[in-house]
């Protein structure tokens, strides 16, 4: 059942998604090459429990670690590890923030240095995927023209929308009804109505849009070994659009903030 949130709620989210967005903002001011997913892992958790937020993804149905990392051939929940960063790979960072009981979820991805030509195309059509979903969102809009939309412009840019994952509802609940697909599923779906929050989060293949899973369970990678990128947001509907509550252009880090980054970064030898 999709439910109808509450002003309320809407402002918890929205404050949930603050912590969420200066966690990304966080993230950029340590992101090279030679960084781990693993240390990169470490540091958003500290960050997180440092805003007094609580990573929601770790735990959940027994994830273990506190963000999703999914580097090049990996679409989502891409586990974090000890491989080094290197120029060239696309970095997916999917990230969960339960803030006094209100969540938000946002994946930003990440370039690590210099791309190349095909891979910066293939990484700006990702990014304007969502944004072309995002277009839709109004009171009265089908579900279903999201998911059309974003399909005809990435297939149009030659390359192709996974369909085995999609956006969601979201609230005190991870998941929530109703599922946000990102290609066209050939009927209507529900007609969206004010204050109905949810997540558009296309991820975007160079090659096959089909998936295969890693033997741990959660990892999913393209089938033919090919690039992928996700980019997503937390929105509520509203008459006129969409009510963005993970938009990083929102928020910055304080001084406070950059002090602890530093800290961190010093305690914890992340660089010589």
């Amino acid at each position: 059942m999709i439910t109808i949130k509450t002003e309320d709620a809407i402002q918890g989210m929205k404050e949930s998604g603050k912590i969420l967005t200066k966690t990304h903002h966080a993230i950029r001011e340590i992101l090279r090459p030679g960084l781990t997913t693993m240390e990169l892992n470490d540091f958003a958790e500290a960050f997180m429990l440092y805003q007094d937020a609580i990573p929601a993804q770790k735990g959940y149905s027994g994830f273990p670690f506190a963000l999703c990392t999914s580097v090049n051939d990996e679409v989502c929940h891409g586990f974090p590890n000890d491989r080094p960063l290197r120029e060239g790979d696309i970095l997916s960072v999917d990230n969960v923030v339960n803030y006094k009981g209100f969540l938000s979820d946002s994946c930003w991805s990440y370039p690590i240095g210099q791309l190349s030509d095909q891979d910066r195309d293939f990484f700006d059509t990702a990014k304007e995927a969502l944004m072309v979903g995002l277009a839709q969102v109004r009171v009265g809009t089908h579900l279903n023209e999201i998911g059309k939309a974003i399909q005809a412009y990435v297939e149009g840019k030659g390359y192709s929308v996974v369909r085995e994952f999609t956006g969601h509802g979201i609230g005190r609940e991870m998941h929530e009804d109703p599922m946000v697909l990102h290609y066209d599923q050939g009927s209507r779906g529900p007609r969206l109505r004010e204050r109905m929050v949810m997540t558009i989060e296309p991820m975007i293949n160079i090659g096959h849009w089909k998936t295969r899973m890693d033997d741990n369970g959660w990892t999913a990678r393209t089938i033919d070994g090919q690039k992928s990128c996700q980019f997503e947001h937390t929105f509520a509907v509203r008459e006129d659009g969409p009510e963005i509550l993970t938009d990083q252009a929102d928020t910055s880090l304080s001084p406070e903030e950059k002090e602890w980054i530093a800290a961190y970064i010093r305690d914890k030898w992340l660089f010589d």
